[in-house]
């Protein structure tokens, strides 16, 4: 999502310049934290195993576990512009990505077929965790993009 703040009219009106990546930083976490947020919400609110499932938690660690694998590695270690190579140099780098990515997606997917094939398919009288557990990883999810290009 890098540039998702450059489409509105008001860029001109402010200067993102050297506060883009402060501001997407400070915007992901206000998301992954209301994400937990949310799940321990559910969690507080409906303690039993019948009303909330508690390995539905595990949606959440995983797409955490992939947020920071994404988040570890840098733009210029996929395209092989860094100065290290590593244990395995770009291709590491992009193998890692690409698990990230797929934890990060089938977490996402779980969460849906956890919030429909758990709660409403079943015609569950409370359907809140289901939503909770995928606005959870929708949360985590979601997020601004960073650039490294600060010098344009």
């Amino acid at each position: 999502m890098s540039g998702f703040l450059e489409g509105l009219r008001c860029s001109e009106c402010i200067d993102w310049g050297e506060k883009r990546n402060t501001i997407a930083s400070i915007a992901a976490g206000v998301l992954f934290f209301t994400g937990w947020w949310i799940i321990i919400d559910a969690a507080v609110i409906y303690p039993s195993m019948e009303e909330f499932n508690h390995s539905y938690h595990a949606c959440g660690v995983i797409a955490t576990i992939a947020f920071l694998m994404i988040n570890a590695v840098s733009n210029g270690q996929v395209r092989g512009d860094s100065y290290s190579e590593g244990c395995l140099g770009q291709t590491g780098a992009r193998i890692w990505l690409f698990i990230g990515f797929m934890l990060a997606f089938g977490s996402l997917i779980a969460s849906m077929w956890i919030l429909f094939g758990g709660y409403v398919a079943k015609e569950k009288a409370v359907v809140y965790p289901g939503i909770a557990v995928f606005f959870q990883n929708a949360f985590i999810f979601f997020g601004f993009g960073r650039t490294e290009d600060l010098w344009q």
